[in-house]
């Protein structure tokens, strides 16, 4: 129940819910696009990306001074139906990834 709860705090600010939505194909992106997407600063992005790697939802690793993000292939089928759900509804509702901050 835990997990769920600090799923769902995760997901409930815009700019992390946008994240996920970028990082829901499963492919890496670095910090600076996630950025550049979410119109975010750099201090303001990472803040938001160590939330939603506490929670346990992604993953990060060092690029030389980058930092790449994807989501966190080991979570449970129960958080990732919870994704996949949000990630649909997203998609329905036609939030574009750029404007969900």
């Amino acid at each position: 129940m835990n997990n769920v709860i600090a799923l769902m705090s995760a997901l409930s600010d815009p700019t992390r819910l946008g994240a996920v939505l970028l990082l829901a194909d499963g492919k890496e992106c670095c910090v600076c696009k996630l950025m550049e997407h979410l119109n975010a600063t750099q201090s303001r992005m990472s803040r938001h990306m160590a939330v939603l790697k506490h929670a346990g939802l992604v993953v990060d690793r060092r690029d030389a001074q980058w930092v790449r993000y994807r989501l966190n292939p080991a979570l449970a089928p129960s958080m990732k139906a919870i994704i996949k759900t949000v990630v649909t509804a997203a998609s329905a509702s036609k939030i574009p990834k750029d404007r969900a901050a």
